[in-house]
């Protein structure tokens, strides 16, 4: 069975910093495209940043550019993202997703986590 489990997220204020952590079973972790994507109120779901860990190419989406970092540990089955300058806008719940195919896309990402949330305040 398939699965990711998220966590890390919480409260932060404006310029704070959290760690996301995705832990993954079930499936070969470095033949897998793994990824972090969010969804803010009343928005559709984006994609934030991923990893390929077999190759180690990474993905940013221009808003996270300089201020999140993503990382895998392969021993561990675990994907990490360092969140740096948090801004309000960065609210949202955070989700892992993994595809073996496709490599980061919101709409097409084959497994789930049940998300976590971040909230950046004022």
């Amino acid at each position: 069975e398939v699965q990711l489990v998220e966590s890390g997220g919480g409260l932060v204020q404006t310029g704070g910093s959290l760690k996301l952590s995705c832990e993954t079973s079930g499936f070969a972790f470095d033949d897998y495209a793994i990824g972090w994507f969010r969804q803010a109120p009343g928005k559709e779901r984006e994609e934030v940043s991923c990893i390929n860990s077999g190759d180690g190419s990474t993905y940013y989406d221009d808003s996270v550019k300089g201020r999140f970092t993503i990382s895998s540990d392969s021993a561990k089955n675990t994907v990490y993202l360092q969140m740096n300058s948090l801004k309000p806008e960065d609210t949202a719940v955070y989700y892992c997703a993994a595809d073996e195919i496709i490599f980061c896309s919101a709409a097409h990402m084959d497994y789930w986590g049940k998300g976590t949330l971040v909230t950046v305040s004022i």
